[in-house]
């Protein structure tokens, strides 16, 4: 498609609306014509999945699946932007939905307010271009990691607590590549406080800064687009992570678990 033709598909007010992305050479009007037309599923509408969806929404993505089962509480707005007082009492995914579409009437945002079963999650990843899991529990993470790998979908995966956050791509549309079972083994059974785990409880156990839930969403919501546009470079194989106390970044190689009883080969 010549970018003539890309630029006839688009309204003037979305012209508008989007300039400032057009104006990327790595995106520009055909590109934002894809974003348009993409796909994607956000898991969780906290901390994490606040700028995520709304980051993906103002970018133009053309339609969210948004799934969360719970209310908004008064101990959530500290972090949760999507949400506001007046909210509260209201499905999240309801007051997520309000929100995004008043960010941006161009989205579909189609809204599940409950858990989904593992055979759901594998079937609604199979309709999505790209995954973004915003939960913040181990269990949660888990399954919706083996649903992606069923459905060969890309997953893009953060979590934050305390003043630290990681994120990272699991390419699940590729082969080779490791999964979030590999960092951290499901059968890996320490007790709170022993092994790898003890560090990432979740933030209602440990609390959280607000604004590192932000920034690690933001990557997510950013990785989410590379992965929708094909540019750049995405976490794969890699884990990002930031302590916020002393405002470090580190970058970790991720390898495949031969023995993973996700993805493993033996």
């Amino acid at each position: 498609m010549t970018t003539a033709a890309a630029k006839a598909l688009l309204n003037d007010e979305q012209l508008l609306r989007y300039s400032r992305q057009i104006f990327l050479p790595e995106i520009d009007v055909e590109g934002q014509q894809r974003l348009l037309r993409s796909k994607v599923m956000v898991l969780g509408l906290g901390g994490l999945g606040s700028p995520i969806s709304m980051y993906l929404a103002s970018s133009g993505v053309g339609q969210l699946v948004v799934v969360d089962p719970d209310q908004v509480e008064l101990s959530n707005l500290q972090r949760q932007i999507v949400h506001s007082s007046d909210a509260l009492g209201m499905e999240k995914v309801a007051s997520a939905k309000r929100t995004l579409n008043g960010l941006n009437p161009d989205v579909d945002i189609v809204t599940h307010n409950r858990r989904l079963s593992e055979a759901e999650l594998i079937e609604a990843a199979r309709g999505a271009d790209v995954v973004v899991d915003g939960t913040d529990n181990f269990d949660a993470r888990f399954t919706i990691n083996r649903a992606c790998h069923a459905a060969g979908k890309p997953l893009v995966s953060g979590a934050v607590v305390r003043m630290e956050g990681q994120v990272s791509v699991y390419r699940f549309d590729q082969p080779g590549g490791p999964c979030y079972n590999c960092l951290y083994p499901e059968s890996n059974t320490a007790p709170a406080g022993q092994g790898e785990r003890s560090s990432w409880q979740n933030c209602s156990e440990t609390g959280v800064l607000a604004s590192v839930a932000g920034i690690i969403g933001c990557i997510q919501a950013t990785e989410v687009v590379k992965l929708l546009l094909g540019i750049g470079e995405v976490l794969s194989g890699r884990l990002l992570l930031l302590d916020a106390r002393t405002m470090e970044w580190n970058t970790v190689g991720l390898r495949k678990d031969p023995q993973c009883s996700v993805c493993g080969t033996e």
